[in-house]
C-alpha cells in the first residue's frame, strides 16, 4: 500500500470514529441526558454517516474494514472520553489502546502478496 493510500486510510478512520463516537454521544445526550429529539435525531444522522464513510476505505473486504475499525473505536472512544467528558484513562486504558493500535496497523497496513 502506497503512503498516500495508508494517510488517506487512516484519516478515514479518524473521520469514521468521529461520526460514530459523535453520534452515539449524541443520542446518549438526547435519551439519557433528556435534551431531546434534536439531539438524538443528529446523532441518528452522525452515525448514518460513518457507515457511509467505511465504504471510501481502499480495500475492498467489508470484514476487514470493520475489523480493524474496532481498534480505532476504542482509542477514539477513549480520547473522546477525556476531551468531552473529562475522562481520566489509567495505565491498563493506554496499554489497552495501544494494542489496539497494532493490531489495526497489523490487520489494515501489514503487506499482502498479491
Amino acid at each position: 500500500m502506497r503512503h498516500v493510500t495508508v494517510l488517506r486510510s487512516m484519516g478515514l478512520f479518524v473521520l469514521a470514529a468521529l461520526a460514530e463516537i459523535g453520534g452515539a454521544w449524541l443520542v446518549w445526550q438526547g435519551v439519557r441526558e433528556h435534551r431531546g429529539l434534536l439531539f438524538a435525531g443528529a446523532g441518528v444522522v452522525a452515525l448514518g454517516a460513518y457507515g457511509f464513510v467505511a465504504t471510501l476505505q481502499p480495500d475492498p473486504n467489508f470484514g476487514r474494514i470493520l475489523a480493524a475499525y474496532g481498534g480505532v473505536f476504542v482509542v477514539g472512544s477513549l480520547i473522546w472520553a477525556m476531551v468531552v467528558d473529562r475522562f481520566r484513562p489509567d495505565r491498563y486504558d493506554l496499554a489497552g489502546a495501544l494494542l489496539c493500535l497494532a493490531g489495526v496497523a497489523v490487520i489494515m497496513y501489514a503487506p499482502r502478496g498479491a
